[in-house]
């Protein structure tokens, strides 16, 4: 008897968790049903991607899409809309909004305003405060919650916990891996006075490595006395990447393409405020020991911290400039050119944008090329030459700091549970996006 898809992905080099090979990928009701040859099977649709690289969807795990409150950078449709035509399937949402993601009402605002108008599946973290521990348990809980986010430094009101005595409050009333911005608030408020006025090259300066290293050390320490799971973001500096080694019981890492890819002083040199973001681009000292963390097995999620401001904004002499830059859509053409140039295998790169948030975050059932996973797949043209330009940008905010960066492979096709959502650099369904579902928060049925 014939067998019958939705859709049938054929032909293509699939990577996935059994190797690289080509392989078929049947597709039923959303869900990955089949994998091999399949050139016998019927489907009421087939996508050919011959000469094609299929690989699980990529899910960026650090995105601020800037809604509510902040429309004017960034809002849920056309972050989301970025993603989608970058390749990405998922992502998951920063809380520092305004009004911030901190209470229920907060995070089901968010889920409803995303609703038919995000393009990619999604999930919203919930920031953490020293007021509102005491409900974080029943809210990281919450369908469409990734986790708990943390701010040690880099961030203002509320949402800014910079003492032991609040991180080990936010650890204790949880039991999920919370994720944090590990910066040390007291060394940076010491270091405010090294800023000079309209030198971006003394941003690293006062947002020095050691800010990062002790901030991270404290953190660590308090994670290994409770026995919680930790999550550090956007990791800069190689001492963290030899200290987190050491401390994988507890700690899990994620490195962004910016800091693998920019360096300073040239960066700033360059691009001026465009450059700057938190943690800052260091100078090239520190890039080989980020790359080692991701040889080592040390990086376990690669996020784009896509954080988008207006030009106008960027414009503004520093320290008055913005932090923060956008990202979502180009991560894959930007590491996938790292991985033509030899600096990661494929492999590795599924492993930390598909494999390794399935493993950090519990996802119930994304993150793999195999029967039963959601059909999320990115498919990518691995001899493209493009050169990214800001104009290909969705992002409100208009730019990139990839500007003319010569990428070589492209994303030609986002899957999102087996609907194809962009083709050929045009989205083609919209509005498809649905909340993420992980192990930790499955509602009974």
């Amino acid at each position: 008897m014939t067998q019958t898809f939705d859709l049938i992905v054929r032909g293509g080099t699939l990577v996935s968790h059994a190797g690289q090979g080509l392989a078929d990928v049947g597709i039923r009701g959303g869900k990955i049903v089949a994998v091999g040859d399949l050139g016998q099977a019927s489907a009421g649709e087939i996508f050919d991607a011959r000469g094609l690289t299929v690989l699980p969807g990529v899910i960026d795990s650090q995105v601020h899409f800037r809604e509510p409150g902040l429309e004017w950078k960034e809002d849920l449709e056309t972050g989301s809309r970025g993603a989608v035509l970058g390749g990405v399937t998922a992502v998951f949402e920063m809380p520092n909004t305004e009004p911030t993601t901190t209470d229920p009402d907060a995070l089901l605002d968010k889920l409803s305003r995303a609703k038919g108008r995000m393009h990619c599946d999604h999930a919203f973290y919930v920031g953490g405060t020293h007021e509102n521990t005491a409900f974080l348990g029943e809210m990281e809980r919450l369908p469409g919650c990734c986790g708990i986010k943390v701010f040690m430094g880099a961030s203002t009101g509320s949402l800014l916990v910079a003492d032991d005595e609040g991180v080990e409050a936010v650890l204790r009333n949880i039991s999920r891996r919370a994720a944090f911005h590990s910066e040390d608030e007291y060394r940076l408020a010491d270091r405010r006075s090294l800023a000079r006025t309209g030198d971006w090259t003394s941003h690293p300066e006062v947002r020095d490595a050691q800010s990062a290293i002790q901030s991270t050390e404290r953190l660590v320490s308090i994670a290994k006395r409770l026995g919680k799971r930790i999550h550090v973001l956007h990791v800069t500096t190689a001492q963290e990447i030899d200290f987190l080694a050491r401390h994988k019981d507890v700690a899990s890492v994620e490195l962004t393409p910016q800091h693998l890819t920019l360096t300073g002083p040239e960066a700033y040199e360059r691009m001026k405020g465009f450059a700057q973001m938190n943690p800052p681009i260091r100078d090239a000292s520190h890039q080989p020991g980020l790359w080692r963390g991701i040889t080592m097995g040390v990086a376990d999620v690669m996020g784009s911290d896509h954080a988008p401001h207006t030009r106008e904004e960027k414009a503004r002499p520093y320290p008055a400039s913005p932090s923060g830059m956008p990202g979502v859509q180009t991560l894959v053409p930007v590491m996938l050119t790292h991985v033509n140039a030899g600096r990661l295998s494929l492999e590795r790169f599924v492993d930390l944008t598909s494999h390794g948030p399935q493993r950090v975050f519990g996802l119930a059932d994304k993150g793999r090329v195999a029967e039963g996973f959601d059909a999320d797949l990115t498919i990518v043209d691995m001899k493209a030459r493009r050169t990214i330009t800001h104009e290909q940008m969705a992002t409100r905010s208009g730019w990139t700091p990839f500007d003319g960066f010569e990428a070589t492979a492209w994303p030609m096709a986002t899957i999102i549970r087996g609907k194809i959502v962009m083709r050929d650099d045009e989205v083609v369904a919209e509005g498809q996006g649905e909340p993420v579902r992980f192990h930790e928060t499955l509602s009974p049925a």
